[in-house]
């Protein structure tokens, strides 16, 4: 059931959810989360289509945030907002309003959500595209537990990632961090099933791809060795490579659906490593809403340290790779190599 709404209000608004919940028979609200989707007509849609798949495993009362850009002066000082309800079929297992806002009303997105969200329920917010650098601070941010970013949608990932580190809050997180889900617990369990000392690392991926850097930062964070980043024509993330003490790991996904586990001393594995949808990544962060340490140890320890030596990955206030290199000492030595010589 849809029911169009025309230069309302938040009231109105909540006069027709309940209007159109008892239509189709549901009184009773049965929804665990609030989930704020803010994005732009153009991705709206697409948006919409992975929440309520979404809602399939978290039924949630779904609010798109859509601020409309104003062509005229006249239009732009005058605050309206339209709203799209739909309860039932057309709303997945939950609910979902539509909010066009217009003129000043896009100045005040978070006094028109804050009437709407579920009563003693948690709140995600989800940026399609354009997050913030510091979603905490931005003003519907401000009324969430869970806010949710997509570096991979931005013109400009990687410094984008820079951004998010320096303002990280409790509580950010990013679907290109989500996206390397399969791969952190293949590599993590391919260690587990050789003893060795990791020495080096290697991940390629596409170019302007943020969840290569991330998976990068990850290991580099994790093992303490240097890992380099590569390039490579995608799809996604293709391989990660690892020298370690008993021989080189290889996960290697060329095709974006099927994986390669290579390991000195077995045999080649086949690995079920499928690209996922929008839905199942927003799902998997939906399914916990408490703050991701491990994103921000990996998010916080910085694009320009990949490929430093170990002694450099020790964190922030350690001596530079530089500083600790052995130079002095080994010019020291070289009279003594001479002398022996002789």
């Amino acid at each position: 059931m849809k029911i169009d709404l025309t230069e309302t209000t938040a009231s109105k608004i909540n006069k027709a959810l309940v209007q159109g919940r008892r239509a189709v028979g549901t009184p009773a609200v049965g929804m665990v989360l609030t989930l704020v989707i803010v994005t732009d007509e153009e991705n709206a849609y697409d948006a919409l289509k992975a929440a309520n798949e979404a809602s399939r495993e978290h039924p949630s009362r779904t609010l798109v945030v859509i601020k409309r850009v104003s062509r005229s002066p006249r239009d732009r000082a005058k605050a309206r907002l339209d709203a799209e309800v739909r309860v039932g079929a057309d709303a997945g297992t939950g609910e979902t309003v539509v909010l066009r806002l217009y003129g000043e009303a896009i100045n005040h997105a978070q006094s028109v959500v804050l009437p709407l969200l579920l009563p003693d329920a948690p709140v995600v917010v989800w940026w399609a595209v354009n997050g913030p650098l510091d979603p905490a601070k931005d003003p519907l941010g401000a009324l969430a537990q869970r806010r949710v970013t997509d570096a991979y949608a931005s013109e400009q990932p990687i410094q984008e990632l820079s951004g998010r580190a320096d303002n990280y809050t409790p509580g950010d997180t990013d679907l290109s961090w989500t996206r390397i889900t399969p791969w952190r617990s293949m590599l993590a369990a391919a260690l587990d099933q050789v003893p060795c000392t990791v020495t080096s690392a290697e991940v390629e991926g596409e170019e302007f791809n943020p969840s290569c850097e991330l998976l990068a930062m990850w290991l580099a964070g994790r093992l303490n060795v240097p890992v380099k980043r590569t390039v490579s024509a995608g799809p996604g993330l293709t391989a990660v490579r690892m020298e370690s003490s008993s021989g080189t790991i290889v996960l290697d996904r060329p095709d974006g659906s099927l994986a390669t586990l290579s390991m000195r001393a077995q045999p080649d594995r086949a690995v079920a490593l499928k690209r996922r949808e929008t839905s199942e990544l927003l799902a998997e962060e939906l399914r916990r809403l408490d703050p991701d340490d491990t994103y921000a140890a990996a998010l916080k320890f910085g694009v320009d340290r990949l490929g430093e030596p170990a002694g450099a990955t020790q964190g922030p206030g350690e001596p530079a790779a530089e500083e600790s290199t052995p130079a002095k000492p080994a010019a020291k030595k070289a009279p003594a190599k001479k002398a022996a010589s002789k």
